[in-house]
């Protein structure tokens, strides 16, 4: 097998296997938008990329179709009390279930 590494726009291809070059930045925001921003957090390994994509992906939700959205948002917090309630099935209760 060929062993030769070709960089083709993002990606990297290694033999046949493909790896995504992630480049990074640093920006300067305001401590109180970092505090509202954590408040989005789902878990305390969740990243502030991964939060900021959820919410650029719910935003451009909002503009495509307004109401939708607003059902979707409603039913993720909907969601998200019942989990800090207990109200959820794990994935190994889930598996059991499925007989998986």
């Amino acid at each position: 097998m060929d062993q030769t590494m070709v960089m083709t726009g993002s990606y990297l291809y290694h033999g046949i296997l493909r790896y995504t070059l992630m480049s990074t930045t640093t920006i300067k925001i305001q401590t109180d938008t970092k505090l509202q921003i954590d408040q989005f957090r789902e878990n305390k390994n969740e990243s502030y990329d991964d939060v900021i994509r959820k919410l650029i992906y719910i935003v451009r939700n909002i503009n495509k179709n307004p109401q939708l959205s607003k059902e979707t948002i409603k039913a993720i917090e909907a969601a998200r009390e019942r989990i800090k309630q207990g109200h959820f099935v794990t994935e190994e209760e889930a598996r059991r279930r499925l007989g998986l």
